[in-house]
């Protein structure tokens, strides 16, 4: 529906406006619920690690990082294809919750368009970065560091991203920054500390986004489907 700027209240008139450009530039159908789904993966995939490492090293990830080069990389092959197969699960299950998001605002807008390259471009450079990064930590002599460095570095892709998206997702990632730091005072508890941020922080994020945003009768809710019609 086209707007109506012949309307007589200018305070109306102003508000349509802003919110015509916000969703211009900015990718407002990102669910809530793909959150949820990416912080039950990361949980899942936290699990299968420390079983993983307890049933492979006599004290599990806290043995590992104390451990030769040899023994670190015996265990690259299994912790890289466990991290590429979260990170495809985490992305199916954003594709999905935000495809159907999209469905039932009514948006005739493709999923994949050049503000969703953007916003991806945005997350992937600080991602890419802070991967290679953490791999030369842990194939040296600073494993206890990877952790740490991947909270981090996600949270700088998170405040990166932030400008194509919700505003809230800084949040997010001051969040993860903040875990990041705090794991480097311990680093045997890395997969702890990895639960936290990647598993619950993008679970209390994503039922706070639905709340706000995607349950029936929320004001959120309610302005974004008036900006798509």
């Amino acid at each position: 529906m086209r707007p109506d700027f012949t309307a007589t209240d200018p305070l109306a008139q102003l508000t349509e406006i802003r919110a015509i450009m916000e969703r211009s530039s900015r990718f407002l159908s990102l669910s809530g619920l793909s959150g949820v789904g990416a912080g039950v993966v990361a949980l899942a995939g936290a699990a299968v690690a420390h079983y993983y490492l307890q049933s492979h090293f006599a004290d599990g990830y806290a043995y590992l990082l104390g451990g030769s080069r040899a023994e670190r990389l015996a265990a690259l092959p299994f912790l890289v294809l466990l991290a590429g197969t979260m990170a495809g699960a985490a992305v199916l299950v954003a594709w999905f919750f935000t495809r159907r998001r999209m469905q039932q605002q009514g948006s005739c807008q493709p999923l994949w368009n050049s503000l969703t390259r953007r916003l991806l471009v945005a997350l992937a450079l600080p991602l890419g970065a802070g991967g290679l990064f953490c791999l030369r930590l842990y194939l040296g002599d600073d494993a206890g560091l990877v952790v740490p460095g991947l909270l981090l570095f996600y949270g700088l892709a998170l405040l990166n991203a932030s400008k194509y998206t919700f505003t809230e997702i800084r949040w997010l990632g001051l969040t993860q920054m903040v875990l990041g730091l705090l794991a480097t005072l311990q680093p045997a508890w890395g997969v702890l500390f990895f639960a936290l941020g990647f598993g619950l922080g993008h679970i209390g994020y994503g039922l706070l986004m639905y709340a706000r945003y995607e349950r029936p009768g929320a004001a959120g809710a309610t302005g974004q489907s008036q900006a798509a019609a």
